[in-house]
């Protein structure tokens, strides 16, 4: 095709040029069956009359009278007319014509061989004799005794052969043209509704599109995910399939359901508001937009966020916050402290001033997560003291018990499986006794199976009846209600996910305090073989 030709042009072409060939094909195929046809209808004609003839007892007769073609000419003659062959020529051994369509011919030898006389049997060929190229039968024929006594030649000209194959295949021809007219205009139509398809765009519009889509796509940092009417995915872009966890793999057709925990009802109810969704261990916040094309909703479209990033940075920056309140309630207490021990030295009572310093002892807000308290791993104690300080606001107190004990981290993922089970935790402690009292264990133990970190939360609020106390780790079941407009009900689901990833466990019992307790048992599993 040359270079800036249409769409719709290239299209009409190629579509006419495949049909031209299948048509010339076609009625090349179908003449030259109409021409094998007309010589087996020819040919049965002619070796009817050659037998009929051959066979006649008046014909056989006449051999022995002294002049047979007195008998047989009009005999043949007859027959050719009624048959509509060219010609009907009977001869003796010897070849002398005893008939013939120009009486002139007659007492003539034939102009080819007398081939059934040599043979005894049917003979039909091509051959050149006074009248012109024809195709001819010749049988025997067999006198009273069985004897070859002469021949019948029946045949009929190449050339009105030709002209009844001519006058037959117009027809076809006729019928071929029309269907390479119908063909072309049918083409033409389906061009052109292919272009109304694809909206009037030339190939190289929708390279240009289709490149800048991609570009698009997988260039920017949210996640997309498109699904068909059906709710299966269509299209994913990098950034969604990271953060659902499968890069790599194609999701074309896979339904969303398989990725993420969300029904599709529920997300496209309230299409348009953001929403919580939990892929694997990864909490998502997805806004569903609709897709409407020609006001025809035909798919739907999420945008993903990552919600675990942002809450661990709102996580690290609330610890932030507890630090800088812990030391400023610190430095308020120090500041106290020192001046009253000015007064007591300005007064003289230096025995009150002992005891005012060995009553603060260590003191300070941090002095219960320092190292001295078993708790060496500095992300799970920062993390404590800013749940401390958060819990102080809510008029929760937060303990934590004095015999807790934790190591460092192997590594930062297991640190941070850590941080999501107890920060979890809490929160859901908090959320239930509301200035109540909150004690965190911590256990960090060595087993025949390897090291084994135990977290212990105890809550004095009202507790999980033990008919809930599976359902309360599924996705969405929360006795909170929606904050904000985001559904409640994912923290305890990621921490029994962590805990099976792990080969651990995390289950519900009734707490001493009165309420409820979580125990997260996890093993600490080298990051070699997580991955």
């Amino acid at each position: 095709m040359r270079r800036g030709m249409t769409l719709r042009t290239q299209l009409v072409v190629l579509q006419s040029a495949i049909m031209l060939v299948v048509i010339v094909a076609s009625g090349i195929a179908a003449a030259w069956l109409q021409e094998r046809s007309l010589r087996d209808a020819y040919l049965d004609r002619m070796i009817g009359v050659a037998y009929s003839v051959a066979q006649l007892p008046t014909v056989i007769d006449a051999f022995d009278d002294r002049f047979p073609s007195e008998v047989i000419q009009p005999i043949a003659e007859t027959v050719r007319e009624a048959s509509d062959v060219t010609y009907v020529v009977v001869s003796d051994r010897g070849g002398v014509r005893f008939s013939h369509p120009n009486v002139e011919r007659i007492g003539e030898v034939v102009s080819t061989p007398p081939n059934a006389v040599l043979t005894g049997e049917l003979f039909v060929d091509t051959q050149t004799g006074t009248l012109g190229e024809s195709w001819r039968a010749k049988v025997p024929v067999f006198g009273r005794d069985g004897e070859i006594i002469g021949q019948v030649s029946v045949g009929i000209l190449e050339s009105e052969l030709q002209a009844d194959w001519l006058n037959n295949i117009w027809i076809l021809a006729l019928f071929l043209v029309v269907a390479a007219v119908v063909g072309v205009v049918l083409a033409s139509w389906a061009a052109s509704l292919v272009r109304r398809r694809i909206y009037g765009l030339e190939p190289d519009e929708i390279k240009s599109m289709l490149e800048t889509r991609n570009a698009t796509l997988h260039g920017i940092g949210e996640g997309l995910v498109v699904l068909d009417e059906r709710g299966a995915i269509v299209l994913c872009n990098d950034a969604a399939l990271r953060l659902l966890g499968r890069e790599g793999d194609d999701l074309a057709g896979v339904p969303v359901a398989d990725v993420v925990d969300a029904r599709m009802d529920a997300l496209l109810n309230d299409a348009g508001e953001q929403q919580l969704v939990l892929a694997g261990e990864r909490m998502l916040v997805v806004r569903a937009d609709p897709v409407v094309v020609d006001g025809r909703a035909v798919g739907t479209v999420l945008i993903l966020r990552d919600r675990t990033e942002l809450d661990a940075a709102l996580r690290d920056l609330a610890g932030a916050q507890g630090m800088t309140e812990t030391l400023r309630a610190q430095q308020h207490e120090f500041a106290n402290t020192l001046h009253t021990l000015g007064g007591l030295l300005e007064l003289g009572e230096t025995d009150a001033a002992m005891a005012v310093i060995e009553r603060a002892g260590a003191g300070g807000a941090l002095a219960a997560l320092e190292p001295a308290s078993g708790i060496l791993e500095l992300e799970v104690a920062a993390l404590l003291l800013a749940k401390r300080a958060q819990a102080r606001e809510h008029g929760v107190e937060l303990l934590v018990a004095p015999d807790a004990s934790l190591r460092p981290a192997p590594s930062l993922s297991v640190a941070g499986d850590w941080l999501t089970v107890l920060g979890n935790l809490v929160d859901n402690a908090v959320d239930a006794s509301p200035a109540g009292r909150i004690e965190v264990s911590i256990d960090d133990a060595d087993t025949d199976a390897g090291r084994v970190v135990t977290i212990v939360v105890d809550d004095d609020g009202p507790g999980v009846p033990r008919s809930q106390r599976e359902s309360i780790f599924a996705v969405e079941v929360s006795s909170k209600q929606r904050s904000g407009g985001l559904v409640r009900g994912y923290g305890l689901t990621l921490v029994r996910r962590v805990a099976q990833r792990l080969g651990g466990s995390a289950v519900v019992e009734d707490s001493p305090l009165g309420g409820a307790r979580f125990v997260a048992r996890l093993p600490v599993v080298p990051s070699e073989v997580l991955a």
